[in-house]
């Protein structure tokens, strides 16, 4: 069973910074893509941020330059580095990768954290 955690939801005042984490853990061989996504109420889930395993990223147009993902292949763990945020960032941010398990490929989304960003 593959699971992902993520942390370090709250609420910020805009122009502030919050830093998410999503750890996984369980059986798989490796991890290759690994993404946030988020949800705001009454909107379709986005793709927030992409990282591959060897590094290379991708943004939503809406985040490029305030937030940065990140990896740590030894840990198991993927990041998000959200400064400047402003009102729209509110959402539920979701964890999900691609795992190579004994099966063959499968994804995974985490159970979600809230972000919100109000005066």
């Amino acid at each position: 069973q593959v699971q992902l955690v993520e942390s370090g939801g709250g609420l910020v005042q805009p122009g502030g910074s919050l830093r998410l984490s999503c750890a996984a853990s369980g059986r798989f061989f490796s991890i290759s893509y690994m993404h946030w996504y988020r949800q705001a109420p009454g909107k379709q889930r986005e793709l927030v941020a992409h990282i591959t395993s060897g590094g290379s990223t991708n943004y939503a147009d809406s985040v490029k330059g305030r937030f940065t993902i990140s990896r740590d292949n030894t840990k198991n763990t993927v990041s998000l580095q959200m400064n400047s945020l402003k009102p729209e960032d509110t959402a539920v941010y979701y964890c999900n990768a691609q795992f190579l398990v004994g099966s063959g490929g499968c994804a995974y989304w985490g159970q979600g954290t809230q972000v919100t960003v109000s005066s």
